[in-house]
């Protein structure tokens, strides 16, 4: 009984050893042009924190990521998050500032009409919780990452099934 406990805990401790010590894992840290996306209308760009890239993949993930795994759009395959889907938007949701207008009040495609009730938005708040608490700058995160997912991914995001 005590040779097996012995074996155990050596097993263990090898084993922490290894995935802390020997083996770390480090996230990849993204190089300036990578962080640098378009910030409204006029191509004046803005370059994200590292922070602010991390803050907005978890707030992605966590308010997103159920309907845009990977950039896709669940409810229309044909329109994805990736930059010629949101540039070929009325109105073009490929910067910053559109996106974030877009996450307060949502349009559809054409911008003619709100689906504020159908896409989780600051508006429908009430509806979809996930959005309840967000700030500006929660939203400038998220928006910067959606934008420089392209970069990262390439045709990974929002290229639908053939990826995940």
């Amino acid at each position: 009984m005590i040779k097996k406990n012995i074996h155990l805990l050596l097993f263990v401790m090898l084993f922490l050893w290894s995935n802390v010590v020997a083996l770390p894992t480090y996230s990849i840290e993204l190089d300036e042009a990578t962080r640098t996306v378009t910030f409204d209308s006029s191509s004046k760009t803005i370059t994200l924190t590292p922070e602010q890239v991390k803050r907005g993949k978890r707030l992605f993930n966590n308010s997103c990521a159920q309907c845009h795994n990977g950039g896709i759009t669940k409810t229309n395959p044909n329109i994805g998050l990736e930059l010629e889907s949101l540039s070929l938007a009325t109105p073009a949701r490929d910067n910053i500032i559109n996106l974030i207008d877009y996450m307060k009040d949502p349009t559809g495609y054409d911008g003619q009409n709100s689906i504020a009730e159908l896409h989780p938005s600051i508006k429908s708040a009430e509806i979809f919780p996930k959005m309840r608490n967000l700030t500006d700058e929660d939203l400038l995160s998220m928006a910067g990452y959606i934008l420089l997912q392209p970069k990262v991914a390439q045709e990974k995001w929002g290229g639908g099934k053939i990826y995940y």
